[in-house]
């Protein structure tokens, strides 16, 4: 028909993620393909495009197109009925928001990914909690579950911008 796939596209990432979830009960080898590129790896980056480094040591994690995207949930009263005692969920302020990037898993990940269904990211070069990920599905601050979540917490990394100054580039912080 014609048709091709994008394989750049979110949607495409979370759809090959979630069909993996549910095809592995313990994931002993993950395909190469479900990882993206360690931007340590590589030298070349687009000029729109943000890369995203460990707060502590400044080592680089993931770039901005690893980010899966989600529709924002209710907020805590989605999960109130867990957590909440009915004054707590009157009491909400409206202010939920995201937290934690849900992003793709990138190579330097795979040693903890292998053979476990859920645990901790840890900064590969100084060993400091990032977030955590599991093959189940985690829940975002803004109540949406995401599945499968490799969750970063947004406050544990620095947002790295390209800005192009005459002939060559500077980095933003």
């Amino acid at each position: 028909m014609g048709c091709a796939v994008d394989t750049s596209s979110a949607l495409y990432k979370r759809y090959r993620l979630e069909m993996l979830s549910q095809r592995l009960s313990e994931p002993q080898d993950l395909p190469r393909e479900v990882f993206a590129v360690d931007p340590t790896t590589t030298c070349q980056t687009l000029n729109t495009e943000v890369l995203y480094r460990c707060r502590k040591c400044r080592r680089a994690l993931f770039r901005s197109s690893s980010i899966l995207s989600h529709t924002e949930g209710v907020g805590p009263t989605a999960f109130a009925h867990k957590r909440l005692t009915e004054s707590a969920r009157l009491s909400g302020n409206g202010q939920e928001k995201c937290t934690s990037y849900f992003i793709e898993p990138v190579q330097w990940m795979e040693p903890a990914l292998l053979g476990v269904m859920e645990g901790q990211l840890l900064c590969p070069k100084c060993s400091s909690k990032l977030g955590s990920f599991s093959w189940r599905g985690d829940q975002c601050s803004c109540g949406r579950w995401v599945t499968p979540a490799f969750q970063i917490h947004k406050s544990r990394v620095d947002e790295v911008r390209t800005l192009p100054v005459g002939n060559f580039q500077t980095a933003k912080t």
